[in-house]
């Protein structure tokens, strides 16, 4: 791994390379959303990353917290971007335990197979309406 320490790597850059986010402008964009904590307060894009340092990243539902190992500015295969990073252990622990409660309840509360057809929905309009009066 190549790493650039002379005038260092932007944040939204080593984010990129290390394929947390497809596009640049992408990772710049959730940044400034606010999505991104460097250090455990919110960054600019431009923010140079330390090694050592350490990421809170939300995707989606998930919430990573991961510490900065190698810094690089190019976007290499999957396998090298992931030796860029550690997640850490309450973090893993985290995310599985939403992972569960998201199964759980996605057991609790089950999807009919197909749409309603056009009979199916005038009932179902029809015991909505009688329910209000």
């Amino acid at each position: 791994m190549k790493e650039k320490t002379s005038e260092g790597v932007r944040l939204d850059k080593w984010l990129w390379a290390a394929r947390f986010y497809k596009t640049r402008a992408l990772a710049r964009e959730m940044i400034d959303g606010g999505k991104v904590h460097y250090n455990g307060q919110r960054s600019k894009p431009s923010k140079i990353v330390e090694l050592q340092a350490e990421l809170t990243l939300r995707q989606g539902n998930d919430e990573r917290t991961v510490v900065i190992t190698a810094i690089g500015d190019q976007r290499r295969p999957a396998t090298e971007a992931q030796e860029m990073y550690a997640e850490t252990a309450a973090s893993i622990e985290k995310r599985e335990k939403t992972a569960l409660a998201r199964k759980m309840n996605a057991l609790t509360m089950p999807h009919p197979d197909r749409r309603p057809d056009k009979k199916e929905r005038r009932d179902l309009m029809k015991f909505k309406l009688s329910g209000d009066e």
